[in-house]
């Protein structure tokens, strides 16, 4: 009997054949859409970066990249003023988050862990990866709510409301929130630190947007890891850079099972060239946060609900019809921005800072639907 062109299913392990995967925003195939979904900085890399990669497409090619990212770990450790030990440097922030779930988590093996060792915690909003990744590891995931208005409760109603778990193996939080906008104070981090017995990792994906960073909790504290990228606001989305900082005992755990050469040669020069012109990056930040105070507030005249926002983008919740209906009738005008369809936010839209001219393209749009919401 010939076998089925089809593989058995009992080839695939369950955890897999159970799992959702990461969603990455819509990336359109239409034309012309002004692309306001997946935060990417608008401005392009400083034209010396570019000259760097471009220099660097020559007999390199048939090489090997250096397999620890040797340079840019150095200069990384420079520019935080800590040891090279100290820093590791991943396929984008997102290898490295994964490899510390596989560095620091116990696969589950049973539904209730007390010790911690098998528990992934994180917010609720925060970043959908977090339990992706524990669901590929097989842990348990602890979702925790945050207060109504998105900020962190503080320790004593953590302990007090015994949802929160101490002992948790690793706890992500991401400061400033996504997709919230919202800040944390370093008051307020350094308390959940100091009061967590395991590994807390403090995503700053946004953090070049804010008006504090947390840096020093990593030096502060041996279970501390902060998480950096090279994309949101360097604008290398394309080469996938990003790094961790912390104890010099957590970067060796990781680095021994991260894959060799993970880091690409292209994007190691432009990361290098990149840290040699950040006053080029500070004013393209200047110009968004300029930009997301004047969206933010025509907005709220407009009758939006605005979170105040530490990031690139503004979480807002729209006026007069369902956030659905904006999304359709904003795509419908060539503006494309993020809806969270399936999650309990599904009432907000996520609009990330473009440039001056799409953003005025963006609130064109929205005046236009604003004017009709009387037939929606």
């Amino acid at each position: 009997m010939p076998k089925s062109k089809y593989p058995k299913s009992d080839w695939i392990r369950p955890l897999v054949r159970d799992l959702h995967p990461y969603t990455p925003g819509e990336q359109p195939k239409v034309k012309g859409l002004v692309k306001l979904n997946t935060n990417e900085n608008p401005y392009p890399p400083s034209p010396k970066v570019l000259k760097s990669v471009r220099d660097a497409v020559d007999g390199r090619f048939r090489l090997y990249p250096n397999p620890t990212a040797q340079q840019l770990r150095d200069k990384l450790a420079d520019l935080h003023g800590v040891d090279r030990d100290r820093v590791i440097v991943g396929n984008g922030s997102d290898e490295l988050l994964a490899l510390a779930t596989r560095a620091f988590v116990e696969p589950a093996s049973k539904r209730k862990d007390a010790s911690g060792r098998s528990v992934v915690q994180y917010w609720v909003p925060s970043y959908s990866l977090y339990p992706v990744l524990s669901d590929i590891h097989g842990a348990i995931r602890n979702e925790v709510p945050l207060k109504p208005d998105f900020g962190m409760p503080s320790v004593a109603k953590l302990k007090s409301e015994g949802k929160w778990h101490f002992k948790a193996a690793l706890t992500y939080v991401t400061t400033p929130n996504a997709p919230t906008g919202r800040g944390y104070s370093n008051k307020e981090l350094r308390a959940l630190c100091r009061a967590q017995d395991g590994i807390v990792i403090l995503d700053e994906a946004y953090v070049d947007f804010a008006e504090e960073n947390a840096m020093s909790l990593a030096a502060e504290f041996p279970n501390v890891l902060i998480s950096r990228t090279f994309s949101k606001a360097y604008s290398l989305c394309f080469q996938r850079m990003g790094y961790f900082v912390g104890h010099p005992h957590l970067i060796r755990a990781l680095d021994s099972i991260r894959d060799s050469y993970n880091v690409n040669g292209i994007g190691q020069v432009a990361a290098l060239e990149t840290l040699k012109h950040r006053s080029y990056y500070r004013a393209n930040f200047k110009k968004i946060i300029r930009l997301r105070t004047e969206v933010g507030s025509e907005l709220e005249q407009l009758g939006f609900d605005v979170l105040p926002s530490q990031t690139n983008f503004l979480f807002v919740k729209p006026p007069g019809a369902e956030a659905a209906k904006w999304y359709e009738g904003l795509r419908k005008k060539k503006i494309l921005v993020r809806w969270f369809s399936s999650s309990a936010f599904k009432d907000r839209l996520r609009i990330t800072i473009g440039s001056a001219e799409e953003m005025d393209q963006c609130m064109d749009a929205i005046r236009s639907l604003a004017k009709k919401l009387s037939d929606w």
